[in-house]
């Protein structure tokens, strides 16, 4: 899954930088998109995120490209990779945030089930 979303000025931090935690919001909020599309019989819960490195600065402007992709899968959970490009203007395209996030299938008690997986056509 792709996704585009821009850094307005209610996004930046004190140093007029997009705020570390709205970024991470997105990566969370865009993985757990692709992950309810891809499994969508499932409750599924942000279970960890693999690291938190921001590698530059984003200002207000910046178009920001999310590249969400499945990754591996377990019996409870799914990994999902996620990167994010910026682009100001006409600078080339860079990668600034990488991530993986997981997510795990709970039932109504909160309590890890397995993965549901979707029917394919060719078997319905």
């Amino acid at each position: 899954m792709e996704t585009y979303t821009l850094v307005r000025p209610e996004h930046l931090n004190h140093h007029g930088q997009l705020f570390g935690g709205r970024l991470l919001e997105w990566v969370d909020e865009y993985a757990w998109l692709a992950a309810a599309r891809d499994y969508p019989d499932n409750e599924l819960v942000t279970r960890a995120m693999n690291s938190i490195d921001f590698r530059y600065g984003i200002p207000n402007g910046s178009i920001l490209r999310f590249v969400i992709t499945k990754g591996k899968e377990g019996t409870t959970s799914v990994t999902y990779n996620v990167e994010v490009y910026t682009k100001i203007g006409s600078v080339k395209e860079q990668l600034v945030f990488s991530n993986n996030v997981t997510f795990v299938a709970i039932n109504k008690d909160g309590q890890k089930v397995p993965l549901i997986k979707e029917v394919s056509q060719s078997q319905e």
